[in-house]
């Protein structure tokens, strides 16, 4: 975070609770609700339980593909300890246009059935639990393709015209190519990725090419392995026409070197055009290894395999892309930290895989390319607020919705946001990185939910973060301002008024910085609001030219207008301010002390309708009643009148 000159005053709170959307509280979200769902759930796919009758500890993919179809055969071996107290039937999944010709189960041949997209093997003889079993399917066929979230697919790059097959999983398509279990709590400890294809191509997939096998008929056999958990959608595979360009990045405190392995189109065009921007991701892998931690795979490697898709996918140790530039790879490599090494606990939580990855980029932009994290962070902003509403959290009811998991304005920016929106309450980067640290060393090669960082960031901060959480993670919208400001005896006034962009949004509870500009000096000030309209007094002499809410864009707002209030006149030293102006359901007096003070209101029509005898230093007035006009106060103390005020009511 930015240093600032940090100046906290006494704030002295003299607001009370806008009362506009009292009606709606009802109609807020149930966040305990939320949260209860967020823990228990498992999968948001309609699965056969049997599933979670094994836990998978290795996939072993030995299969035939070629760069110009779709078409795959082969074997997957799979082995998993056995978790219920006697398996007599092994399930997994596949999709029904892929022909399984046999199962080998514990060495014997088995029968199976099918069901659309699983299929149930018959364990003779049964395994009891704390056992392991060891399935071997072999398959082929044509699967389905088409679309970014096909499971394979096949096609020629529109820029550079080469043609790949290569994978995309995520969400739930492992089984559109492989005999799988799709569920995220379930990591397998390691993988091999065998790929046998024609010797003008190359194959790459996740971990280290141990060995490369010269096979007939001019056929090669590409041998991956990597033996770090790995969840089900980050397996992968690519095949084309590649050139290998390996660089090595150099994280502090690392005395070996970690290889970055690139599969670039093999045409001269395409490296020379994207050489400088993979160049980069050297950087930042340090960059990331400095900030959340090593980087998590480094005795493997890292790289890419180039392919023709819109974007890119984060698969274990060596990402899939359709081109390179400094976000896109920044954001890819993030997740090999915030997806891979710790992967989201269920879809509702994509936050921890895209929110994260998302704000990545902009440290990347914050620390390697400075001045450009601003305007990042307001092309966000400006996205976000395109609609009034949507949760990060993704409802258990839509979470089957891959448009929804990944939608670009509410996972991908709003997740980035608020992940700096929390950097900005704690007003601590030491704690703020210390908290990223600690969360990859706390569910390393596991999976972890948008709750289960919001306890460990409370542990290390020390501050509850029910509010911000509730707000902005579980809720939805944000708050637009109309600021309010003057001078009054050597006191600064500030008066925000907050509006909900959606009526199923209440008050947001937050930190506001804003900066005093004035002759000679600028200066940096916070209040904390936690009512709709809140009034600050603050203790201040000289000039003010203007001030500016949120002037470094730190938390998601509209800020509809900040003016200049007019003090009035008056004929006594018993001054006064009336705010909020114009005023929807309450006013307020402040007066410069305690003195009784008779107080009338008058409506345009010259007719009284308030008075009020009082001594208080601030007068609340309910004003909801009022019809829409223009209003006029008058206050009389003792030394005659003290001074009339115009209002506005809305």
């Amino acid at each position: 975070m930015r240093t600032f000159l940090k100046i906290f005053f006494a704030v002295v709170l003299i607001g009370g609770i806008h009362q506009l959307f009292a009606q709606r509280v009802a109609e807020q979200p149930d966040f305990e609700s939320f949260k209860r769902h967020n823990s228990s759930l498992k999968s948001t796919l309609e699965q056969t339980p049997l599933l979670n009758n094994y836990d998978v500890k290795f996939y072993h993919l030995d299969v035939h593909v070629e760069r110009t179809s779709v078409d795959i055969e082969g074997n997957v071996r799979i082995l998993a300890a056995v978790t219920a107290a006697v398996l007599d039937t092994f399930a997994f999944e596949l999709i029904d246009v892929l022909t399984v010709d046999s199962v080998v189960v514990n060495g014997i041949n088995s029968t199976f059935t099918r069901s659309n997209n699983e299929v149930f093997v018959k364990v003779l003889p049964v395994v009891n639990q704390g056992n392991m079993i060891d399935v071997k399917i072999y398959y082929g066929g044509t699967p389905p393709s088409g679309g970014f979230f096909s499971g394979i697919s096949s096609d020629v790059s529109p820029s550079w015209g080469n043609r790949v097959t290569w994978t995309l999983s995520e969400a739930f398509n492992a089984n559109q190519w492989f005999p799988c279990k799709q569920v995220l709590a379930d990591k397998a400890d390691s993988v091999y990725v065998f790929i046998t294809t024609s010797d003008e191509n190359k194959a790459g997939s996740n971990g280290i090419l141990y060995n490369t096998v010269a096979l007939p008929n001019n056929m090669v056999r590409y041998e991956w392995k990597s033996l770090y958990p790995i969840n089900y959608y980050l397996i992968s595979l690519s095949v084309g026409e590649y050139v290998d360009y390996s660089i090595y990045a150099h994280p502090a405190g690392l005395n070996d070197s970690i290889l970055i392995q690139n599969y670039v189109y093999d045409n001269p065009q395409t490296l020379n055009y994207f050489k400088n921007d993979i160049d980069k991701t050297a950087d930042f892998i340090e960059l990331y290894s400095e900030l959340y931690g090593l980087y998590p795979f480094w005795q493997e490697k890292y790289g890419h395999c180039m392919a023709p898709l819109g974007g890119g996918m984060e698969h274990q140790t060596m990402t899939t892309l359709g081109f390179f530039n400094f976000t896109l790879v920044s954001h890819e490599l993030s997740h090999q930290w915030f997806g891979d090494n710790v992967t989201c606990a269920t879809w509702s939580d994509i936050w921890v895989n895209e929110g994260f990855a998302s704000y990545s980029e902009y440290l990347a932009l914050e620390h390697l390319d400075p001045g450009q994290e601003g305007p990042w962070m307001r092309s966000a902003h400006n996205q976000i607020i395109s609609e009034p509403g949507g949760s990060v959290y993704v409802p258990v009811n839509e979470a089957h919705d891959e448009s929804r998991i990944f939608s670009s304005r509410l996972s991908y920016k709003k997740g980035a946001a608020i992940i700096h929106m929390l950097r900005f309450e704690l007003q601590d980067d030491t704690v703020f990185f210390n908290i990223m640290k600690t969360f990859q060393l706390q569910y390393k090669d596991s999976v972890a939910t948008g709750e289960d960082f919001k306890n460990l960031a409370e542990t290390l901060s020390g501050k509850n973060l029910d509010d911000f959480f509730d707000q902005w993670y579980y809720g939805e919208g944000h708050p637009i301002f109309d600021i309010t400001w003057l001078l009054f005896n050597d006191s600064l006034y500030i008066t925000s008024a907050q509006t909900p962009s959606t009526l199923s949004a209440g008050v947001f509870k937050m930190l506001l910085p804003f900066k005093i500009y004035r002759p000679g000096a600028d200066t940096l000030i916070y209040v904390q609001q936690d009512i709709a309209t809140q009034t600050f007094a603050l203790p201040y002499t000289g000039a003010i030219d203007s001030l500016v809410l949120d002037p470094d864009n730190w938390q998601l707002e509209v800020i509809n207008n900040i003016v200049q209030g007019v003090q009035g006149q008056h004929n006594s030293e018993d001054g006064f301010l009336v705010y909020p102006n114009p005023v929807k359901n309450e006013m307020k007096l402040q007066f410069a002390r305690s003195d009784m003070r008779q107080v009338y209101l008058y409506n345009s029509q010259g007719q009284i309708i308030e008075n009020i005898k009082s001594d208080k230093v601030v007068l609340s007035v309910n004003t909801s009643d009022y019809p829409e006009g223009i209003y006029f106060v008058k206050v009389i103390n003792g030394a005659g009148i003290c001074g009339v005020r115009k209002i506005i009511k809305m």
